[in-house]
């Protein structure tokens, strides 16, 4: 099974054997606990819940530890569900390593992206604005609302001023470069959504390219 939660730690780059630099996201991944298997059976899907970052039993409320308990596992600070097609190999209380991957491997990650607060449609859409002359009057504003009387309302899904990030975002396709099996790190070429210390997870692709 190619799933596992990580922590994003940060960027860096390194070198392939012909000299070129690779940027890279370095992922703490795992060890992962598996705290529930789910089946067509009993919940109408096939999924594992996988646990991430041991956490002292008094902060977890008591539905939550009974949870961990069920499962046979210590309590967990993070819990993200996996998608998997074959659930013969998984059981309840198996740990999930980075050894689960190996390079070259291609695979998507999920995160949630950094936040940016309240931003007008320049920075947030990408807009041009308006001439800087001081007699322009029209400078960074989001534009003409386009209707009167007929229809007489703003049409849904205009890109208008709002709060910006914090959207749950997915990269598909990127290239595993390196996996350290002792300290639990994986590297993979490119960047990934979130702040440094952000939870992601990690699955193979569902469009894997070469």
């Amino acid at each position: 099974m190619k799933a596992i939660i990580g922590r994003k730690v940060g960027m860096t780059q390194i070198f392939d054997e012909k000299g070129l630099v690779i940027p890279v996201t370095v992922i703490e991944a795992g060890p992962c606990n598996v705290v529930q298997v789910k089946t067509v059976e009993t919940d109408g899907y096939d999924a594992v819940q996988l646990g991430f970052g041991e956490v002292k039993e008094y902060k977890v409320n008591k539905p939550d530890m009974g949870h961990f308990k069920k499962a046979n596992v210590t309590a967990q600070k993070h819990l993200r569900e996996f998608r998997v097609k074959d659930m013969s190999e998984v059981k309840v209380g198996d740990v999930v390593k980075v050894d689960s991957f190996s390079e070259g491997d291609i695979v998507d990650i999920q995160g949630t992206s950094k936040g940016h607060g309240f931003q007008g449609v320049i920075k947030r859409h990408g807009q041009s604005r308006g001439p800087m002359g001081h007699g322009s009057m029209y400078h960074r504003r989001p534009g003409s609302m386009g209707s009167t009387s007929t229809p007489g309302r703003v049409f849904k899904g205009k890109r208008l001023p709002g709060h910006m990030g914090v959207e749950t975002v997915t990269i598909q396709n990127l290239k595993v470069v390196k996996v350290d099996l002792d300290k639990n790190v994986i590297l993979v070429k490119g960047s990934v959504p979130g702040n440094k210390g952000s939870i992601l997870k990690i699955k193979h692709s569902v469009k894997a390219i070469n």
